[in-house]
């Protein structure tokens, strides 16, 4: 299950992700998404946790845990087609 993470702090690392959702079942990958300009990172990542199991118990015990300072948010992740598939007001036609 791949799960969003945001609310990072700029200073969480991947391998600081990977040891606080190991708790909750074997971790596949962890992604920090950088800004590709200032190389900084822009407060969100992706977990991918190896089971269905394992990612809604990180869900439901890790979404408003304290890492490093700050209250996380995590969720199930939206592939990007499913995002801009639903009614995205600023990708439809003006019409006047």
């Amino acid at each position: 299950m791949n799960l969003y993470v945001g609310n990072l702090s700029y200073t969480v690392k991947e391998d600081d992700m990977k040891a606080a959702f190991s708790a909750y079942g074997e971790v596949a990958s962890v992604k920090i998404v950088m800004d590709r300009f200032s190389g900084k990172s822009r407060g969100f990542g992706f977990v991918e946790m190896s089971s269905q199991d394992g990612g809604q118990k990180a869900i439901d015990e890790a979404n408003g845990m304290n890492l490093q300072g700050r209250e996380i948010v995590v969720k199930k992740a939206v592939p990007k087609d499913d995002r801009n598939s639903n009614n995205n007001f600023r990708r439809q036609e003006r019409r006047y």
